[in-house]
């Protein structure tokens, strides 16, 4: 008993000496354990005080802990600068920022990946789904209303018997999903004010037509798909906090307007946009970027675009490759988007391929400069061993490598049968190789079986000539293999989600997209 005592004593002691910003708690490698015995169920972010994503995480993390703080809940919210507690965050595994993990009852040596939005909703769904039970019930009008109000997405089970079979399905389905709240009632009077005059399942949402009811064979499979159709607007606007989102749904056909919001036709645009929407809901996805926002200018220049000719349409598919398609007309109206989807649900829609002109000189400097018109016909020419770096203008760990790289070439000059050479993966796009990360190093031997070596040895003189002097054996993987980034592949959610290496360059290895 008395031990009991002390440790209560301790951990009331603890709780008073972990300082905290903003209702979130400041943590460090001399308080972390004490934390964890103190408040025992702990959101934690690991960040570097420059990440911009770290930054702009700021204002819905913390008002994430203020709202579980004003409940009263014993979830709260911690962080810790990487930077400084460098110890604590390799413990833990940090490789990019922000990193952000649950620590669940006290338990440090397994703490679960934060998975769901960086909004405040996002943070406190998740975590009462992760401590509490996957469904709620409801037993007054003003707790319905109440869990409405308070979330951008709710769903609702209306079961007369919350033992049905049907009722147990609904719950199935709310353990599947961690980022919105289920809730389930049989409560005449919620019924009544609900106008649900039978069992079923209603979606709440502060958008579009404001409810969607579920119809259809009860089973968790099709609830699910009924919820992955109605969670999103219709059209939906890319920032960082909505990434999340739009790349951790099961919807891997995009569609991208690109628009300044400060156009005089913005509004038109959008109207036109969300008109087109309709007919695809659960197929492909609507989105809008403001052509104008800083943040967003990567994503232009990875379709090819520039601001002034936004607004423009582009169309992605992540599947395991990403494919990029690009209307025939520039017209944004209805008819024509409707147009350009409907030929790419058909199948009927050929890829986009960016491709630069070939430079007149390309050939003439020590490094060859490969574009989408001219890689196909020098890296196969089975008379030559081409050696290719793939890179990107603003990729860090190119930049280093660029005088290396130089300097191979001038190693191997005109006439041998050598070549060394690079390509701007960001302005050209090729169907025989694809690019994960930056910079990729691939090796073409001379040939005519088009065989591709990927480059897995150290970025040095040294390396590379034992690896072309071996005939891309010495450092080279296997024909075939494919190199795997640091960071995961090369896509679109990396633009509004990727997450900063300690290196402050993207990756300890290569730069991700």
């Amino acid at each position: 008993m008395f031990k009991l005592f002390l440790l209560c004593a301790l951990a009331v002691a603890v709780r008073s000496e972990v300082p905290e910003e903003d209702d979130v708690l400041v943590l460090k490698k001399s308080n972390f354990e004490e934390a964890l015995l103190a408040h025992p169920n702990i959101l934690v972010e690991f960040y570097a005080p420059w990440c911009g994503h770290c930054k702009a995480l700021v204002p819905e993390y913390a008002k994430a802990a203020g709202m579980l703080k004003a409940e009263g809940s014993a979830i709260r919210l911690g962080k810790v600068d990487a930077t400084e507690e460098t110890e604590l965050a390799q413990e833990y595994g940090v490789r990019g920022y922000p990193t952000i993990k649950f620590f669940r009852g006290g338990d440090k040596e397994a703490p679960k990946e934060y998975s769901a939005g960086r909004q405040a909703d996002d943070f406190v769904n998740w975590l009462k789904k992760r401590t509490g039970p996957a469904v709620t019930s409801l037993t007054e009008v003003t707790e319905a209303e109440a869990m409405i109000a308070n979330n951008e997405v709710a769903i609702i089970g209306f079961f007369k018997d919350a033992e049905s079979e049907d009722a147990k399905a609904f719950e199935r389905a709310a353990e599947s999903i961690d980022e919105i709240p289920f809730a389930v009632t049989s409560d005449e009077a919620i019924f009544s004010k609900f106008e649900v005059s039978k069992d079923g399942i209603v979606l709440f949402k502060k958008f579009d037509e404001g409810r969607n009811t579920f119809d259809g064979e009860m089973t968790k499979e099709n609830i699910l798909a009924f919820i992955k159709t109605n969670q999103l607007p219709l059209v939906i606007e890319f920032t960082e906090q909505t990434a999340p989102k739009i790349f951790g749904g099961e919807i891997k056909s995009h569609i991208l307007m690109f628009v300044p919001k400060t156009a005089a036709d913005f509004e038109a645009k959008m109207t036109e946009f969300k008109k087109a929407a309709e007919g695809f809901k659960g197929k492909i996805l609507f989105i809008f970027i403001d052509s104008e926002v800083e943040d967003n200018q990567r994503i232009l220049e990875f379709f090819g675009l520039k601001k002034e000719e936004c607004p423009a349409i582009r169309l992605i598919t992540l599947e395991d490759e990403m494919t990029k398609f690009k209307p025939d007309s520039e017209l944004i109206d209805a008819e024509s988007i409707v147009a350009f989807c409907t030929r790419f649900t058909e199948g009927k829609l050929r890829p986009h391929l960016m491709s630069q002109d070939i430079p007149e000189d390309w050939n003439k400097t020590p490094v060859s400069v490969l574009v989408g018109k001219n890689f196909e016909e020098v890296v196969f020419d089975p008379t030559k061993n081409v050696f290719v770096e793939f890179y990107a203008p603003w990729c860090g760990h190119c930049k280093q490598l660029a005088p290396i790289w130089d300097q191979l070439g001038e190693k191997y000059p005109e006439g041998s049968d050598t070549i060394i050479a690079k390509m701007d993966s960001t302005a050209n796009e090729i169907d025989s190789v694809k690019v994960h990360s930056f910079p990729t190093l691939k090796y073409f031997p001379a040939g005519d079986e088009r065989t591709v070596i990927d480059y897995n040895g150290e970025r040095t003189m040294e390396g590379f000539t034992k690896f072309l002097e071996s005939g891309g054996k010495d450092g080279g993987a296997p024909a075939g293999e494919e190199e795997e980034g640091e960071e995961g592949d090369l896509d679109l959610e990396e633009e509004g989600e990727q997450e900063e290496d300690s290196d402050g360059e993207g990756g300890h290895d290569h730069d991700e997209f």
